[in-house]
């Protein structure tokens, strides 16, 4: 048995595969503990961890000095912080996930002389973690190309991204026969926020298709509750079947029934989409550091397992053309489905588990 402390910023984006790699260590007899920042609150109630311990940290900001130096102030407290409960905890290894909380505790493991694995998700190196690489002693990435990576000396080793029991246990699931007269499911959702873009741009996109193909549809949508009421009044008058939720409990399975997905590109979502392998219109976020989503639904696009849609230029003229012309080609639609299965890694989180067992010094 050996004890590992996971690192993550406490947004779902960093959270989610953190809690795969603690589901899969400790199925294997290992001790988790967490640390992360106070939004854990939101997203880790549920994270398997023996303990959580919310850190000290500070995101630094380049534009105003004031608060460049009161990060900088915070961010040294949370490392001293961190070193002292890490030598309390006596990890074996440590597993960082991104975000700039986890720049303390990666800081103060490496100070103590824990080895440690950062782990990039995105296809782009993250910035808090492109300045942690000189304190970890692997990369572990999601992607097989990362951008920011060329020159790294780093060990590197491709894991994937891990992805919830949830969907790994629907890895694979064969796509949805779409016949002519079976109705055609579309899953919508834009992360843990949700986006708003889609309760501006689907229901008039819809509405402009053909009635024929717009009494088949069966639209699950995210939605902020802010926009409930407007969207379902959009939805009313176009006579379509859809629910809408600000919080989709069952996403997996949504997921795995649907014919077509429209979403952002986050690394999760990516994943996701990949390990059951289905076809997807990817709007990634504009104005993310670096393009990371736009980077991440490039090598979804050039894969063939879906189709990049920019917000800038996208409006509801735009998405209906695309809907109407791939919801009445079943054959493109399964074909996407399986080239994004083929970027799919349901072993993710078992490499990712592997490379923290070696590093710990016990190998399977």
């Amino acid at each position: 048995m050996k004890t590992f402390v996971l690192m993550a910023g406490g947004t779902g984006g960093h959270l989610f595969p953190a809690m795969a790699l603690a589901q899969e260590l400790r199925r294997r007899g290992h001790v988790v503990d967490l640390m992360t920042d106070h939004r854990v609150a939101s997203y880790g109630q549920d994270f398997p961890a023996r303990k959580t311990y919310v850190v000290p940290a500070a995101t630094p900001s380049i534009r105003n000095p004031f608060k460049f130096i009161g990060a900088g102030f915070t961010i040294l407290y949370g490392i001293a912080v961190c070193a002292s409960q890490l030598r309390s905890i006596k990890p074996d290894a440590v597993v960082g996930f991104g975000g700039y909380p986890t720049f303390p505790p990666m800081v103060a493991a490496r100070l103590v002389g824990i080895p440690g694995i950062l782990h990039e998700a995105n296809a782009v190196l993250g910035r808090a973690n492109k300045a942690l690489i000189r304190f970890a002693q692997v990369l572990a990435t999601g992607f097989p190309s990362v951008k920011f990576t060329e020159d790294l000396t780093i060990e590197r080793v491709v894991t994937g991204n891990p992805v919830r029991d949830r969907v790994r246990a629907l890895a694979g699931t064969p796509y949805p026969s779409l016949s002519p007269n079976e109705p055609v499911r579309i899953l919508i959702y834009g992360g843990s926020q949700g986006a708003r873009i889609f309760a501006d741009l689907v229901p008039p996109a819809i509405a402009g298709l053909p009635e024929s193909l717009r009494h088949r549809l069966v639209i699950t949508q995210q939605c902020r509750p802010e926009d409930l009421d407007r969207v379902a009044e959009a939805y009313r008058r176009s006579r379509v079947n859809v629910e809408l939720t600000p919080f989709i409990a069952d996403l997996p399975e949504r997921l795995a029934g649907a014919h077509l997905v429209i979403s952002r590109a986050g690394a999760l979502t990516i994943a996701d989409l990949a390990v059951v392998g289905r076809p997807a219109i990817l709007v990634p976020l504009p104005g993310s550091l670096d393009a990371d989503q736009k980077t991440n639904a490039t090598v979804v696009e050039a894969a063939g397992g879906g189709w990049i849609a920019e917000q800038a230029t996208l409006s509801p003229q735009s998405l209906g053309t695309r809907l109407a012309t791939l919801l009445s080609d079943p054959q493109t639609l399964a074909r996407a489905a399986a080239a994004s299965l083929s970027l799919g890694q349901p072993l993710a989180v078992e490499k990712l588990a592997d490379l923290a067992e070696r590093l710990a010094g016990q190998g399977k």
